[in-house]
């Protein structure tokens, strides 16, 4: 037995009168079972563990009504909720709900303070009618640490009557993976929606995975396509029918059933309605017929455009990135064998390259100096067909490198490369990927560098955020015309103007990827771009996609956010529809709701890579009611954190920083104002708690992580660039990862339970450790712990760590012995490194994203920029000068009771 805690065939037993430093009572992970095995423990040499208290048991559970909900933790069953008629007490009941013996059930939850009691004026709907969802009061600042396993749960249930639709089925309804609301409950008028001062949007995304083959969705077995004849909404399980006709569930028209819809004249087949997909799914793709074309289908083309000047030949992108598009010329989107690429190389020249077919002379490079008027040298042969022309793109990304090894050009006439790129698919459409290392400096729409120090932290910081030339939105506004999209990969060491060149991905439907310092010499930098590269180079793709969002009468969407152009005030096209991003639509009410529910329905007309025309249709349904509990009950914390995301970076762009952040704390107050007002029946004064209803009570940890996001954050040490990139992520990212990006997950790993880093005997799924509260009073001197915020894991090494940890850990004999920055985890046969690898090759894996994230080891005792970088992860603390959360919700608090 060793000397550093009972090491005995890789168990580090707890000695008696040693505190854990994470309670067993804490789930693993996302509200997994606790665990009562005995943790691996690292104590420090000279440290004195009676005398540290344990910390505090992370409550479990969540908010009441979690073992209600429609879909657990990760889970794409839809979150509707239909309430079986044989619960409903009474004839005709107007509101519903869960059964009474789960809303006792939870009532009998110790959540800091029960069920709220009803505030005057907001009873029930009608006698007899059993609650939607119902509300609890929590007291949050009785209720620090906030509990965390709250972020993992799904959004409050939607709950329906029984008969909203055809045939009752469970996924009549999107999973909330693919639309949320941020209501899941409708306020039956505009006056209760504006006096509720909650948000009303929904976050849409379409696609959930990078590859249809990983989250396939039902098709429908035939080119039937039965839509409205006013509104033009698809059928659904929402209509009703009625004999040979059905009433849309949008508009409420009487429709006739198209022939088709339920016979196959070809193959003589009758369907049954409760069989036909579109009438029991909520997510489906239907496959349209030909008159939904207006071309014959486009193939995937791409066009490269690639940064040759010196500084992209000296940091090793140019040969990188060759290198990694001959690796993936066999995951290129192919199925139809018509995929084609071609080649634009920039620097104070535009260079050309033809891709002959195998039977006719390799490839070769046409250049032109003439960068105000750029013109293509050749009819044609500038885009290769992957299968016919393998040979000469072979050759060309071969010896690309060696082409321009010797260049010492320092210019780069990016925006005459990109109008290039543009003439070559300005017939077909396609997609640009531009990939360079250099300022525009030369040819049109060049830049000059505007970062200044001076302004960073201030209210002219903002114009660093805007774009210097307005080239860069009309380029990408006919683009979009001709259907092609632009997405941006930035690698300078030095300023790029990223707010200029992130127009282009933005109005395209296109995305920025930004590799700050990058530099192929350093392995871990390559391993990054190629694994990413490679994924977004073989994810499918939807081409010539339009989106429309409809949604039942009463209701009108007045805003649209995310990366596209929108054609009208509801259609947003796609040249190339992104499968890593999400949207949002913002939603008021225009005429009082009488109806017990309501709908939306988005359809995304897409072209795919083997040529077919399909239109992918999500419905959705929410309950309505006038009264404000019910809102408040149903709201979702996630979905109302990612429309205030989206607004901020709005207000950003338009009116600056300080407005963003004054937005979400006037936003925030707001809510808790209300909720004191008008949702609490007896107010103490000075001494009452802050108080809120459990399924929003992480809103204000949210919001408060938003404010010190690097995108957000009031400090004058962050470049522009960098800023610029992290509001390109703001306001794209899916909601599972923007929650991330905001609240990392935070893992303890020197005292983990055993079964973390396992695989899980049943699911096969590596467990991870449980996740702890992001304040520095979680970290101990002897510790060893992981943050991963989605794009950066670091590794926190305590300065007390003993040589035992840092053996098994690292494979080295002393903290002294091990890197810091930036770098890969070592390898070494011990339990716990083989543990640690595993838990970091989980954190890692996406299908639905194609980040990589960079791993960079922290010494406490190291150097003090990156100890700084990753304590503004610990966003519980005090930051700059934004507050720590108890500080605000005080504030909060000491605000409201003036």
């Amino acid at each position: 037995m060793s000397q550093y805690g009972g090491y005995q065939e890789g168990y580090y037993q707890q000695q008696p009168g040693q505190a854990s430093p994470v309670p067993s009572e804490t789930p693993i992970d996302q509200g997994a079972q606790p665990s009562h095995h005995k943790k691996r423990h690292y104590p420090q040499q000279q440290y004195d563990f009676s005398s540290k208290p344990a910390a505090p048991a992370i409550p479990q559970g969540g908010y009441p009504g979690a073992p209600g909900y429609g879909a657990q933790p990760g889970s794409s069953a839809p979150n509707a909720v239909f309430t079986p008629a044989a619960q409903i007490p009474g004839p005709t009941p107007t509101n519903y709900g869960q059964p009474d013996q789960l809303a006792g059930q939870f009532g009998g939850m110790s959540l800091g303070g029960g069920a709220a009691p009803v505030a005057p004026g907001y009873g029930n709907q009608a006698t007899g009618a059993l609650p939607l969802n119902q509300l609890y009061n929590v007291d949050l600042l009785a209720s620090i640490p906030p509990p965390i396993t709250d972020l993992a749960l799904p959004p409050p249930p939607v709950i329906l009557p029984p008969g909203a639709t055809i045939n009752g089925n469970p996924e009549a309804s999107a999973s909330f993976e693919y639309i949320r609301s941020t209501l899941n409950v409708v306020p039956t008028s505009n006056s209760l929606l504006k006096k509720s001062k909650l948000p009303f949007a929904i976050n849409i995304r379409p696609y959930t995975s990078l590859l249809d083959s990983t989250a396939p969705v039902v098709s429908t077995p035939d080119f039937t396509v039965c839509r409205c004849r006013r509104c033009r909404s698809y059928i659904n399980p929402f209509v009703t029918l009625i004999q040979n006709r059905w009433k849309c569930n949008i508009c409420g028209l009487n429709n006739d059933i198209p022939a088709g819809l339920f016979y196959d004249e070809m193959n003589h087949i009758t369907y049954d309605q409760y069989t036909r997909p579109e009438l029991n799914h909520g997510v489906i793709e239907f496959l349209a017929p030909p008159q939904y074309m207006n071309r014959t289908p486009q193939p995937p083309i791409y066009v490269f455009v690639l940064d040759v000047s010196v500084s992209s030949i000296k940091n090793g992108l140019l040969a990188t990135a060759a290198r990694t598009i001959l690796e993936s010329l066999d995951r290129l989107p192919n199925d139809a064998g018509e995929t084609q690429v071609g080649f634009v190389a920039v620097d104070s020249k535009i260079h050309y390259f033809t891709l002959p077919t195998e039977e006719e002379a390799e490839s070769s490079m046409l250049v032109i100096s003439d960068l105000d008027d750029p013109f293509l040298p050749a009819p044609s042969g500038l885009l290769g067909n992957i299968t016919k022309a393998r040979k000469s793109i072979e050759s060309l990304l071969g010896k690309l490198g060696e082409i321009f090894q010797n260049n010492l050009d320092t210019k780069s006439a990016l925006g005459s490369g990109m109008t290039a790129a543009h003439k070559i698919l300005s017939k077909t459409g396609g997609k640009i990927i531009c990939l360079t290392s250099t300022l525009p400096n030369a040819g049109i729409a060049k830049l000059e560098s505007r970062e200044d120090p001076k302004l960073l932290g201030t209210n002219k910081e903002t114009s660093l955020l805007q774009t210097a030339s307005s080239f860069y939105k009309s380029f990408a506004i006919d683009c979009n015309k001709s259907q092609v999209s632009v997405d941006m990969f930035l690698f300078s060491k030095q300023y790029q103007d990223v707010a200029s060149l992130s127009n282009l991905p933005r109005f395209t439907a296109g995305q920025t990827y930004f590799y700050p310092g990058w530099s192929a010499d350093r392995a871990e930098d390559a391993i990054k771009f190629a694994h990413e590269f490679g994924e977004h180079l073989s994810q499918d793709i939807g081409l010539e996609a339009v989106m429309r969002v409809r949604c039942s009468s009463e209701i009108n969407l007045t805003a649209y956010y995310g990366n596209f152009f929108s054609r009208s005030s509801d259609l947003s096209s796609f040249p190339s529809f992104p499968r890593d991003q999400s949207y949002i639509v913002e939603a008021t009410i225009d005429e009082t709701i009488t109806k017990p529910f309501v709908n939306f329905q988005v359809a995304v007309l897409h072209t795919t890579s083997h040529g077919e025309r399909r239109i992918r249709v999500l419905t959705f349904a929410l309950p309505t009611s006038s009264n404000l509990q019910d809102i408040y009950a149903s709201a979702d914390q996630l979905a109302i954190t990612s429309y205030f995301t989206h607004k901020a970076v709005e207000s950003t762009l338009s009116h600056g920083l300080q407005s963003a952040r004054d937005y979400l704390k006037n936003k925030l107050y707001d809510i808790f104002q209300t909720y004191k007002k008008d949702l609490i029946a007896t107010n103490t004064g000075s001494s009452s708690p802050l108080q809120l209803c459990a399924n929003l009570r992480m809103l204000p940890l949210l919001v408060n992580a938003l404010i010190k996001n690097v995108g957000l954050r009031n400090s004058a040490r962050i470049p522009s660039d960098m800023r610029s990139a992290a509001l390109c992520l703001l306001s794209t990212m899916p909601i599972k990862y923007l929650i991330k990006y905001l609240h990392p997950d935070f893992f303890s790993l020197f005292d983990m339970p055993d079964e973390a880093g396992l695989p899980n005997e049943e699911t096969g799924e590596i467990v991870l450790p449980p996740k702890l509260n992001l304040s520095g009073e979680r970290l101990v001197p002897h510790g060893l712990y992981l943050i991963d915020d989605g794009q950066t894991i670091f590794i926190w090494i305590g300065r007390d760590v003993v040589p035992q940890l840092c053996l098994d850990a690292f494979g080295v004999p002393s903290l002294d012995a091990l890197p810091t920055g930036k770098t890969e985890f070592p390898e070494c046969d011990s339990p716990l490194n083989m543990r640690i690898r595993s838990i970091i090759a989980k954190l890692r894996e996406k299908k639905d994203a194609i980040t990589w994230p960079y791993i960079f080891f922290i010494k406490e005792s190291g150097d003090p920029s990156l100890r700084l970088w990753a304590s503004t992860m610990l966003i519980e603390d005090r930051a700059e000068d934004a507050p720590s959360y108890y500080n605000m919700l005080t504030s909060i608090r000491d605000k409201l009771n003036a």
